[in-house]
């Protein structure tokens, strides 16, 4: 048996769009349009004066009437900045950590949070994450998250999924590290993410395990979206094997 399940990757860009405006109303109406059942979202903030001190994780919660689980890969001066994810769906927070950094080159830290998710009756393994601009950072980053999260039993013996911006294209070896052992959703629609007002790269991706099969992917080209942050947002339904 087979559950249906669509799932929204979106780099939100801190919910500050291409003309400067600060809205989460905006992200979550983008996000409402799409009827996701997950949403995996990165580069949110919480307690920051660009983006009015407000915790834009629980603010997305409450205007997406979703759950959430939140991790701040960076937090300075009482400010955070990560990932997360949100779904109506029963749903179990498992992991969320910051990733392997470069040993001499240091920028921004970066991370990724794991949950478990019910569908039906099956539990659905969903790693959102961000990864470094550096590609040794980088590569780095994608073999923890292959050797050590996707490697843990419950990932092995589960439907699973790892999502979001990872800062490379299908010609880098980061792609390809993930591509070696996970199937990429889009592969058979490989249209750009980023910019959002012309896109020429596909920087977001949404990588599957076997018993997690593609039926339809989309990367939504609206007004809205054109301006709402640099990404556009990535639409992948799934068929998750019980």
């Amino acid at each position: 048996m087979r559950m249906r399940l669509r799932l929204v990757t979106y780099n939100v860009h801190r919910c500050v769009g291409l003309d400067r405006r600060h809205s989460p109303e905006r992200i979550a109406d983008i996000v409402r349009s799409l009827e996701p059942d997950a949403v995996a979202l990165q580069e949110l903030e919480t307690n920051h004066r660009r983006t009015d001190r407000i915790h834009q994780p629980d603010r997305l919660a409450r205007l997406l009437e979703m759950d959430c689980v939140y991790h701040p890969a960076r937090v300075r001066s009482g400010s955070q900045f990560g990932n997360a994810i949100f779904t109506r769906l029963p749903m179990r927070a498992r992991r969320s950590d910051v990733l392997p950094r470069h040993p001499v080159v240091r920028l921004q830290t970066r991370g990724a949070v794991w949950a478990t998710i019910r569908v039906g009756d099956s539990d659905f393994q969903l790693i959102n994450t961000h990864l470094s601009l550096l590609r040794g950072e980088r590569l780095r980053q994608a073999a923890a998250l292959c050797d050590e999260w996707l490697a843990h039993p419950d990932c092995r013996s589960a439907p699973s999924v790892v999502c979001g911006d990872f800062n490379a294209t299908p010609a880098c070896p980061t792609y390809r590290r993930l591509a070696d052992g996970l199937a990429d959703a889009a592969g058979h629609d490989p249209r750009a993410t980023w910019p959002s007002f012309l896109p020429f790269r596909r920087l977001d991706h949404v990588f599957v395990t076997p018993r997690v099969t593609v039926s339809r992917v989309d990367v939504p080209r609206t007004p809205l979206t054109r301006v709402a942050s640099d990404h556009l947002p990535l639409v992948v339904d799934l068929e998750i094997a019980s």
